[in-house]
């Protein structure tokens, strides 16, 4: 069968004649596909097609985007549902629409010297609420009516989702974008699902916390000053963070019960069968691939004296991992934080070579590059090294040495990475006002260098600087950088990639287009995994390294994203005949 690329094609039309009672003119209106932010002062595009390619379990994006000269009053979008050769049942595509709410950034985080002052799309309003499905109503910000002000650019986000059950081949359906009861563009839209699926456990091993235990903190505080109600329904809010997580190939958290082991009369430690049923059913619904296990100082308060009672404690996670039966999930203990004294490497060195030395399920990671120097990445050469004592090492993506990470990986050791503030020589730092193709390009880059996860703090809820995450973008200041002044060290949204939805009508988290980002950047990972089992990784390095060659060096131009995004789809499908 011969394969050729497809797109879902997306074309404007703006309907001259239709009337425009109530505003002056009609609205300009242009899409959007790359991975870019779209900001308020940017004038109308040309673009009045899209193009956009996915495989069965994928999500794809683009972004409507309207201006006018005058005001325009109750714009919103709806859309037909799109049929094709499956018809609409079963596995019919999942449309999901978002408006976006902009902040305004009139400081540029710390070392941007591209920045320039403006409003700045992040947070997503949905126009449903994302588990129950029903209209959201009486909240402080709604995605729809939403009045358009003049000679502002503003923007809608489109989700289409073909499900591992739709049947490869042509979708069609249709996209309005409406004024009252006013027609002001239709946006017919063509989609062609490609005939393969990405697995629904993801190939990159991640690591960003839940949103739940920051929301929970940041929620308290507000209703105990009388600006929110204090939600109620603990157990809803934490399973609509863990679907939000999986549904953008993260890994959700599960409750800390589920992996804390009892100590048993004999002296062995064992993980009550009820709470590993709970955690089975846990991995399976969110597609979980890694979990942090407690730290082993719950159990022993010196791992060399008490070797006997550590080893009982991790055995409980060697049976825990034979009866859950699932191969593919990594136990992983959290050492250390960024040991970055020689305190810090003793007791990383004791604690993780002690964890070692038992050959437990439960690896050690540990923030730290597998390599030192005096006066470089925060350790020194005098302290000796972690080797023996670390299974996944996790560098900053600016520490991150390439000869020296193989030398582990050969040994068969893992490499994870990470980004914090803006640390070392120009990475893609990840801040609302550097480009959004600075969240999808690492995916490539850990790809390349056999990197196997990827690493974030913050829960991705770090609101705790800023009083009212929706009318300042969250964000964070540093202590101790170079001699500016902290009112200078800002980093914009580090920490942070949702934001509370109380104030669009529910309790829990809304996306932001950071995370949407991140999701594609997993999927991006997902099609050169599957090159790599099909034993394509020599031709998937290549179109890799057109983008990237280190973490310093990399295209700049979202597009070239897309277009080698096709051309691994184009492998994968030559592979699959």
């Amino acid at each position: 069968m011969k394969h050729h690329r497809s797109f879902i094609f997306v074309s404007v039309l703006l309907l001259a004649g239709s009337s425009t009672h109530g505003f002056a003119g009609t609205p300009q209106v242009w899409i959007v596909t790359e991975t870019r932010h779209v900001l308020r002062s940017e004038p109308p595009g040309n673009v009045r097609e899209a193009n956009l390619c996915v495989a069965r379990n994928e999500w794809g994006s683009f972004q409507i985007m309207v201006r006018a000269d005058a005001p325009v009053q109750g714009l919103r979008v709806e859309a037909s549902e799109l049929s094709g050769p499956g018809g609409h049942e079963p596995g019919r595509i999942q449309v999901r629409f978002y408006r976006e709410h902009q902040l305004f950034l009139d400081h540029g985080t710390y070392r941007n010297a591209d920045f320039k002052p403006d409003w700045y799309p992040d947070p997503l309003i949905p126009f449903e609420h994302p588990v129950a499905g029903e209209k959201l109503r009486d909240a402080r910000f709604k995605a729809v009516p939403f009045d358009l002000p003049a000679a502002q650019t503003h923007g809608f986000w489109v989700d289409l989702y073909a499900p591992s059950n739709a049947v490869a081949g042509e979708y069609r359906g249709a996209v309005r974008v409406m004024a009252g009861q006013d027609q002001v563009a239709e946006i017919p839209l063509k989609l062609t699902v490609w005939n393969f699926m990405l697995p629904p456990v993801p190939a990159m091993e991640t690591e960003f916390g839940s949103p739940a235990s920051q929301l929970r903190a940041y929620n308290r505080q507000r209703a105990a000053e009388g600006k929110d109600a204090a939600p109620r329904n603990w157990a809803a809010i934490e399973a609509q963070c863990a679907q939000l997580l999986s549904e953008h190939r993260l890994n959700a958290v599960p409750p800390g019960e589920m992996l804390r082991p009892v100590l048993q009369p004999d002296g062995s430690f064992r993980i009550p069968a009820e709470k590993l049923l709970a955690l089975r059913d846990f991995v399976q619904r969110y597609h979980v691939n890694a979990v942090q296990t407690p730290h082993p100082s719950e159990a022993v308060k010196d791992p060399e004296s008490e070797r006997d009672r550590l080893r009982a404690w991790l055995a409980a996670f060697d049976l825990a991992a034979k009866e859950l039966n699932q191969p593919h999930l990594v136990f992983y203990t959290y050492l250390k934080d960024e040991p970055n004294t020689l305190e810090d490497y003793r007791y990383v060195q004791k604690w993780g070579r002690a964890v070692r030395e038992a050959k437990s399920v439960v690896k050690v990671l540990v923030v730290e590059q597998p390599w030192t120097a005096p006066g470089e990445g925060g350790a020194d050469s005098a302290w000796g090294d972690l080797f023996g004592a670390v299974d996944i090492w996790c560098p900053l993506f600016s520490l991150h040495r390439q000869e020296s990470a193989a030398k582990r990986q050969a040994l068969g050791e893992t490499i994870w990475t990470y980004t914090a503030l803006c640390q070392g020589p120009p990475t893609p730092w990840w801040h609302i006002d550097f480009p959004l193709l600075n969240y999808r390009v690492p995916a490539w880059m850990a790809w390349r260098d056999g990197m196997k996860g990827l690493l974030y703090w913050g829960g991705l809820s770090y609101w705790r600087q800023t009083e009212d995450a929706w009318t300042q973008a969250p964000f964070y200041t540093g202590n101790g950088r170079p001699q500016q002044g902290e009112k200078d060290i800002v980093f914009n949204g580090e920490g942070s990639l949702v934001y509370p939805a109380q104030a669009v009508g529910y309790d829990g988290v809304v996306p932001t287009i950071r995370l949407k980002a991140l999701r594609d950047a997993s999927e991006d990972y997902e099609y050169l995994a599957i090159l790599q089992r099909l034993g394509k990784a020599a031709e998937a390095q290549k179109v890799v390294r057109s983008l990237t060659q280190t973490f310093f060096q990399w295209e700049k131009d979202p597009v070239a994203y897309e277009q080698a995004r096709a051309r691994l789809a184009a492998l994968i499908l030559s592979g699959s005949q």
